[in-house]
């Protein structure tokens, strides 16, 4: 079919009945017509299709890769790396590195007194999710901050 959409999609919305589905490459939104066991935070690299006979909804084909992404703020502070690095950014900065091994780092540099309003954006951002879900061998994404640094790990 034509009409089939194939890629990498993050669910962003899930209910027993429908989900929804946001294409990581394209920004693309999928309602599905019905869920075939998806939750929130499910990455799945998919193939859909439009439901007949409207195709305003969309069905899954096929699923060639299932993943689940947690995303969550941890309590341990910024590491050393984290914190030079902030400390050489003005604030409203931010830097991305690539991990040691797999995955990456982003340090964002806030007023001290919006660091935990930054870590609740960070955390409740649907780009935060479709990062970690264009990245293959990330499954994990721990936020971690003090005042004045916000630490986005994307983690295996």
């Amino acid at each position: 079919m034509s009409d089939q959409t194939e890629g990498r999609f993050v669910v962003t919305h899930a209910e027993d009945e429908s989900a929804v589905l946001k294409d990581v490459d394209g920004g693309q939104v999928h309602t599905l017509a019905e869920n075939p066991g998806v939750g929130a935070g499910d990455v799945l690299d998919a193939t859909l299709s439009p439901e007949p006979p409207m195709e305003v909804t969309w069905r899954v084909v096929e699923v060639e890769a299932r993943r689940s992404i947690d995303v969550a703020a941890s309590a341990e502070p910024p590491t050393e790396q984290e914190r030079a690095i902030a400390a050489d950014q003005s604030v409203g900065e931010l830097t991305r590195k690539e991990r040691a091994g797999m995955g990456e780092l982003h340090v964002l540099t806030v007023p001290e007194d919006d660091t935990d309003e930054a870590v609740d954006d960070v955390l409740d951002d649907e780009g935060t999710l479709a990062r970690a879900a264009r990245m293959d061998d990330v499954n994990r994404v721990e936020v971690r901050s003090e005042p004045g640094v916000v630490s986005v790990r994307y983690l295996p």
